[in-house]
């Protein structure tokens, strides 16, 4: 359902030139509202919050269209036990792929897997993603401490099995201002395509101000009900979604061109949306 209504919202943005900007993704999960109580019956459908405490929650991924691109979630769904990232993954890109033309994905160190980074580019895509610093990597932002070097790249092969490995560059850079004074004050990211895309990651970053937004446009609901939560979930996103696209559309027909900041505002849409349809 969120697919078909994703296409006939692409065919109507479609038309315009500044919609063809689209080519950085960002995948990313979310957490539902968490609760507590009785899980029965929803054990096979939990995950769990990120933070180590009595709640827990159900946990949903999307692909969204990040950096001079209008913010539209492509596609959204379900995480459920047992699912591996790569799964995740392949399954949000089979969806984007049908929808736009895409260059490079953007990810958080969750999805830090050698199997993920290969599936990505045996598409001949490119991808960015900060990589959690093992043993090998501690040491190595010791030495760049040692010597106060900012930057450093170096080739990595990752072993997938069976003699086979997955050719990465890590990218080391030193973080302005940071509140440490260790080897914490370097994040090291992985890219396939070197430190030219490095820049591109803080486009990320969108993807947790549009979860922000589409908390606006989401029903609450006491329910722990699995299907009856993703549902409003996805609603909320193909809503988000409408309110991007309306307003790359209004920029476009009063001035011409797109600039990020909207000029429609979310509550001009839900009021538009409850005159017309009821909802809201």
């Amino acid at each position: 359902m969120y697919r078909q209504a994703m296409n006939r919202l692409l065919d109507e943005v479609a038309e315009t030139e500044e919609f063809f900007r689209a080519g950085i993704i960002a995948i990313d999960i979310t957490e539902a509202d968490s609760f507590t109580g009785d899980r029965t019956e929803h054990e096979d459908e939990i995950i769990g919050t990120k933070e180590q405490t009595d709640e827990y929650a159900y946990q949903w991924a999307t692909v969204q269209l990040v950096g001079n691109a209008v913010p539209i979630v492509l596609d959204a769904r379900p995480v459920r036990k047992g699912e591996s990232r790569k799964d995740i993954v392949e399954d949000l890109l089979n969806s984007a792929e049908e929808l736009v033309h895409i260059d490079n994905v953007l990810m958080d160190r969750e999805f830090d897997s050698q199997h993920v980074m290969e599936m990505i580019s045996q598409r001949g895509l490119s991808y960015v993603v900060p990589k959690r610093m093992q043993t090998s990597e501690k040491a190595q932002a010791k030495r760049l401490l040692q010597r106060g070097q900012d930057r450093y790249e170096t080739d990595r092969k990752l072993h997938l099995g069976k003699n086979e490995w997955h050719e990465t560059t890590l990218i080391y850079r030193r973080k302005e201002d940071s509140e440490h004074d260790d080897h914490r004050q370097y994040s090291v990211f992985m890219s396939n395509r070197g430190s030219g895309f490095l820049t591109e990651y803080g486009y990320r970053w969108e993807i947790e101000s549009g979860y922000r937004s589409i908390k606006r446009f989401m029903a609450a609901t006491t329910s722990k009900d699995f299907g009856l939560r993703f549902f409003y979930f996805a609603f909320a996103c193909l809503l988000y979604s409408i309110w991007r696209a309306v307003d790359l559309l209004v920029q476009v027909e009063l001035t011409g061109e797109y600039e990020h900041s909207p000029m429609v505002t979310a509550d001009n849409t839900l009021t538009l949306l409850k005159k017309e349809t009821g909802i809201g």
